[in-house]
């Protein structure tokens, strides 16, 4: 127990939430100020089993985010930080580099404003004609590429094993909240164990299901999450990709579209998709929770999104739904490929913030009440950017104690 004025406390501070975010800002907090008590409750009985070990596993280098976003600042320094990180605890990670390559004409435009980002942003940027792209990727066609070099991939699950054993926090697995009592004092937390802790200071590193923790705690976080699934095949002929091939995205989504990444076991991951979940940790179509799906069709933002992005929408279902078409997808890059190299893979689902008139939130949004910090949007490159996250989130948590 931490004993205060008037109150004895479990720890300083607590942590809802056992991902990277969450387990980055225990990492951070603890080195900060050495001799902070911290507490990260994890309702899985290990961390990293959503979100952050159901990804591509990719070094993002920030190419992608508006100049002066959490999300560039975050991502660019993250990127090399996280190389470091790998490196000095023998974490599997490669530097690669990779491709963004433009199919069409009409992603010209596109590509160039990328190319213009990547120097806002400080990155090392090489844009490449047709014959220049088969240098990198022999099998992969395209009018128009630009080679990104500080892009890597990792094993983010390692990384999140790593954090939550250097940062020396206490970490209860296995505690789902579900109830907090914030008190001027304070802050006590229920779960649905019977566990109560009692601290100084919340952090709410949740998740997809930051908004619900954030009620829980008697904060409107004027959001709710809505969750995509993004689906994954595995390529059996992995020869065909040296390594990071991605396509040129549509700036209107927060959503990269289907791509190649070759990891660092050496296998290609192809996708992801974006396709509603009916369930917050909904893998596939047959895992439906009606109270999940009642709460997203609820949300106004939810109507908004699906009548201004429905042919979008369209578009992903239908390569959710058949293999042909998903293919058709990545011969767009990758010619070669056939219906028969692609092996479904373990989906994951993405936690997106949505606002009531519909805007998808694209930057990190991270929002403070009393005694309280929640992180209620980390979307990627989070797990890349995750050091520097951790640290932003630490400092705003300290702030209260």
């Amino acid at each position: 127990m931490v004993s205060g004025s008037r109150y004895t406390f479990d720890c300083d501070v607590l942590i809802v939430g056992g991902g990277i975010v969450g387990l980055s800002t225990a990492y951070a907090l603890t080195r900060a100020r050495p001799g902070t008590r911290v507490t990260v409750l994890e309702k899985e009985l290990a961390p990293a089993r959503h979100q952050t070990g159901r990804n591509s596993g990719v070094i993002h280098s920030g190419i992608y985010y508006r100049p002066g976003s959490l999300k560039a600042r975050f991502a660019v320094a993250g990127a090399s930080e996280m190389v470091k990180f790998c490196a000095e605890y023998g974490i599997p990670h490669e530097v690669t580099g990779k491709l963004i390559v433009a199919t069409g004409r009409d992603e010209l435009p596109r590509l160039h404003a990328l190319v213009q980002r990547g120097r806002e942003n400080g990155i090392p940027v090489r844009e490449l004609g047709p014959a220049q792209i088969s240098e990198y990727e022999p099998r992969v066609r395209g009018i128009a590429a630009i080679h990104v070099g500080t892009t890597g991939v990792c094993d983010y699950g390692a990384v999140a094993a790593q954090l939550a054993e250097a940062s020396g926090a206490e970490i209860a697995y296995g505690a789902e909240v579900v109830t907090v009592d914030r008190r001027p004092w304070g802050v006590a937390v229920r779960t649905a164990d019977g566990r109560i802790v009692r601290a100084r200071v919340l952090v709410n590193c949740a998740g997809l299901h930051c908004d619900r923790v954030a009620r829980l705690a008697g904060d409107d976080p004027g959001m709710r999450i809505v969750p995509f699934r993004g689906e994954y095949y595995d390529l059996a002929r992995p020869s065909l990709v040296r390594g990071l091939v991605y396509p040129v995205p549509d700036p209107a989504f927060p959503f990269l579209g289907v791509h190649l990444t070759r990891g660092v076991d050496g296998g290609v991951h192809v996708g992801p998709n974006a396709v509603p979940a009916l369930a917050r940790e909904g893998y596939g179509w047959t895992t439906v929770r009606p109270g999940d799906v009642a709460g997203t069709l609820a949300w106004p933002g939810s109507w908004q999104i699906a009548r201004q992005h429905w042919r979008y929408g369209a578009g992903e279902l239908r390569r959710s739904v058949s293999k042909r078409a998903f293919t058709e997808a990545v011969r767009r890059m990758l010619p070669s490929v056939e219906e028969s190299d692609l092996r479904p893979a373990p989906a994951g689902v993405r936690a997106q913030a949505v606002l009531r008139n519909g805007t998808l939130v694209d930057d990190f949004l991270i929002q403070e009440s009393p005694r309280t910090v929640h992180v209620l949007n980390a979307p990627s490159p989070a797990a890349t950017a995750s050091l520097p996250i951790g640290r932003e989130i630490a400092t705003r948590a300290l702030k209260h104690l």
